[in-house]
């Protein structure tokens, strides 16, 4: 069994994912548009260019999304994202690059779990943390 997450966004889509491919090291592999798919007659005219699903994968995570129609976008709440990273310098390179014009919640620190762990809601309103737990046995 895997677990994969599926974002949703109000109308950021694109711009959200290529940030997240840069971030992550990861790669698109699939970012359709509406007005490129067989629901491109559903779809108000103006959607034409929004995303209707993107797919990114990073070693061997898998991050889903796309954008919701005018008036069904909510906020996400009552979970965040978790990014367990090994290597603490890179841990903190993520962690800054997903807080800038975000809003941090907890900076990444050391704590009695982590070697470093920060929790933050990134700049397209997806709230996520960072976890580097300490090698077993610390």
């Amino acid at each position: 069994m895997q677990w994969n997450a599926h974002l949703s966004f109000n109308g950021d889509c694109q711009a959200a994912f290529q940030f997240y491919e840069q971030c992550f090291g990861g790669r698109i592999i699939t970012m359709l548009k509406y007005g490129d798919s067989p629901m491109a007659n559903q779809a108000p005219p103006e959607w034409g260019g929004k995303i209707l699903h993107a797919t990114l994968v990073a070693g061997s995570s898998v991050l889903m999304g796309s954008d919701v129609p005018t008036g069904q976008y909510q906020e996400p709440k009552g979970f965040h994202v978790v990014i367990g990273i090994e290597d603490p310098s890179e841990a903190e390179r993520v962690f800054h690059a997903l807080a800038e014009n975000g809003q941090v919640l907890m900076p990444i620190q050391k704590t009695f779990w982590a070697v470093r762990f920060g929790f933050l809601v990134d700049r397209f309103g997806v709230p996520r943390e960072v976890n580097c737990e300490q090698p077993a046995g610390s």
